[in-house]
């Protein structure tokens, strides 16, 4: 089985999206989501987040958010991350030496705790796993 971990800023919205959102659309990856940041450790998923995936019928279950570490990049096979920002952060965390490390899409997925575009940020989610 293939091991994918999505990545974004805190891992409560992108990422965690992106981790439920796989589960149901790709049951035949093993997935998992982190953060760049120790900024939302250990918190669940935004409210926002979890509404608009209830919106799409994605189950989800309670989270804590976490931040990425060696033992993840060791662990799994593709890391995949939301935007350019996210990998100026791992590539200070962690040294991409086997090239696991790319952009989920080939443009950049806007951060919804920002703009408040989850539903587009689903959409773009979407599109990227499909691809996988």
């Amino acid at each position: 089985m293939i091991k994918v971990l999505f990545v974004c800023h805190g891992n409560i919205c992108r990422s965690v999206m992106a981790e439920f959102i796989c589960k149901k659309l790709r049951p035949e990856l093993y997935c998992e989501s982190r953060a760049v940041s120790y900024e939302e450790e250990g918190n669940d998923i935004y409210p926002a987040a979890k509404r608009c995936l209830q919106r799409h019928n994605i189950e989800f279950s309670k989270h804590h958010a976490r931040r990425i570490d060696q033992a993840d990049y060791d662990a799994f096979d593709k890391i995949y991350v939301m935007d350019r920002s996210n990998i100026n952060y791992i590539n200070r965390i962690i040294d991409d030496k086997d090239n696991k490390i790319s952009m989920l899409n080939d443009y950049e997925i806007e951060d919804p705790w920002y703009t408040g575009n989850f539903d587009k940020v689903y959409d773009e989610l979407v599109e990227g796993i499909k691809k996988i």
